[in-house]
């Protein structure tokens, strides 16, 4: 893994993203949410993950090693934290009970560390070591949008899925931007594994819904437009 990391490692973060669709998904499709298994699975995904950063001492190129020390120019991450809250706008609805809550919760905790690692850590950093940054960012933040499409293999209805997919690239734009220009992925893990774990407990409104989209679509506009203004972190 770590000579295909080194010589070539776009390949690399495609095949990382690859594995996790097509082993993941079934798994999540045909055991649901609350498994266990499911809940394990992603949990030895995620502890992949962080071993192979942990031995090659990645920490630092995946922005793993804290928080930017000037928050204030970020505006604290405020609008991200902010928007991550929109599972719950409609209120509160349990999609589960009891242990199958808890797992569920704790693997959607970590499915927000794994696609942060995956499309934000392996992918974009692969191709911004290329030297195209605009093409990185935009690869990164279209692909993580367009990868909800194999939810439709897990069962999901289609009118959910693209409202998913329209949603997720809004979102991906929004993590990528904040990951180039801060140089810590940590803001995006901690947004993405509380729009994941609200989803678990958020009422179903479908006009909230959409007007969540546009909400995020805007946010994401106009907070990429004030982050690509920023000089970057370092």
């Amino acid at each position: 893994m770590r000579k295909l990391y080194e010589k070539k490692e776009i390949l690399f973060a495609v095949l990382w993203i690859v594995v996790y669709c097509a082993v993941m998904t079934p798994i999540k499709g045909n055991l649901g949410d609350g498994s266990v298994w499911w809940m394990i699975a992603m949990f030895v995904f995620a502890a992949g993950i962080l071993a192979f950063v942990k031995v090659n001492h990645l920490e630092e190129k995946y922005g793993l090693c804290g928080l930017p020390k000037n928050m204030k120019r970020y505006l604290f991450f405020i609008p991200v934290f902010v928007l991550a809250t929109g599972n719950i706008w409609d209120g509160f609805l349990l999609s589960y009970k009891g242990t199958e809550l808890v797992f569920a919760t704790i693997s959607m905790l970590l499915v927000g560390f794994v696609e942060e690692m995956i499309f934000r850590g392996f992918l974009f950093k692969a191709m911004l070591g290329k030297g195209k940054t605009v093409p990185a960012i935009i690869v990164s933040a279209v692909t993580f949008g367009i990868g909800h499409i194999v939810n439709l293999l897990a069962g999901q209805a289609s009118f959910e899925t693209v409202m998913q997919v329209i949603f997720a690239v809004s979102w991906g734009f929004i993590f990528t931007m904040v990951f180039y220009k801060s140089g810590s992925l940590i803001p995006c893990i901690v947004a993405h594994s509380m729009i994941d774990v609200f989803s678990l407990y958020g009422g179903e409104n479908e006009l909230t819904d959409w007007i969540y989209i546009g909400v995020t679509i805007v946010v994401a506009v106009v907070y990429c437009f004030y982050l690509g203004r920023l000089k970057k972190e370092g």
